[in-house]
């Protein structure tokens, strides 16, 4: 048995069972560390459409942040800490490699190989590992120059394929997906995206991820055969999209840690 890290094979094995609107709250688990956004244990919405896709997921979550902020603050600004967010306008959209372009200077649309990818890494001091391929490298860049600047509400969007096991692919844009992620204030929301429903390439992006976690990535899946039949029964296409409830509930408290959100937070020790 295993402690779950998100909410998302079985709710989806309920869309191909033909629900066709499905969320839960609930906690979750990650042994990513603790900082002053991260929990071991934290809470997750995850919600399940089908027949649309992630364009769709952007209007559910555009809307359930923007009246979340009209209810608790009775405006659709508000500030965190010393920082003024605007909710009322639309929520600026822009693809990873756009962001990465604007804020690092590098267009990775005319990166061809692997080796000028990490040619460009090592020319930016930016520390990859062996496993790593070009989008993983696209993705460093964006943590290095973009995600700090992201402080209005922003849809990043289109992430590469090489950080999303189990997103769509664009089809008018090869080794890329049809992603989403929400930043506010340097920091992510929310997740989402079009969802895989083919089990042949699913399987096969499964099977990527069990190399991962074989060259030492913990944060790889493992192979879900039960999610392999659903999928091969048939999953309508669907969007899907996952928000952080703690980080939500930091946001419109002005609380600096999410620690201060949480009633029983994970503390270190005394003696550290």
């Amino acid at each position: 048995m295993y402690l779950r890290i998100a909410l998302e094979l079985p709710l989806k094995r309920l869309i191909v069972g033909g629900l066709e609107r499905v969320y839960e709250i609930g906690r979750v688990f990650r042994n990513e560390g603790m900082d002053a956004n991260h929990n071991p244990e934290f809470t997750l919405l995850e919600l399940y459409q089908a027949y649309t896709d992630y364009y769709g997921m952007m209007d559910i979550t555009e809307g359930i942040i923007k009246e979340c902020c009209k209810k608790v603050a009775g405006t659709y600004k508000i500030t965190y800490q010393g920082t003024e967010l605007d909710f009322e306008k639309p929520f600026e959209r822009i693809t990873m490699t756009d962001a990465v372009k604007k804020y690092a200077g590098v267009d990775f649309d005319q990166i061809t190989s692997l080796e000028a990818a990490r040619a460009l890494a090592d020319a930016h001091h930016l520390e990859y590992e062996l496993h790593h391929l070009k989008g993983d490298i696209l993705n460093l860049f964006f943590e290095e120059y973009v995600e700090k600047n992201l402080i209005q509400p922003t849809f990043l969007m289109d992430h590469p394929i090489e950080i999303s096991p189990l997103t769509k692919k664009k089809y008018d844009k090869e080794g890329y997906v049809e992603r989403f992620e929400l930043f506010m204030v340097g920091r992510e929301f929310a997740n989402a995206y079009s969802e895989l429903n083919d089990p042949i390439d699913q399987r096969e992006r499964f099977k990527r991820q069990e190399e991962l976690r074989g060259l030492g990535d913990e944060e790889a899946n493992m192979i879900d055969e039960d999610f392999l039949t659903a999928l091969e029964y048939g999953m309508p296409p669907t969007g899907g999209m996952g928000m952080g409830i703690d980080r939500l509930v930091m946001l419109f408290t002005d609380a600096p840690t999410i620690r201060d959100v949480l009633l029983f937070p994970t503390m270190k020790p005394l003696d550290n």
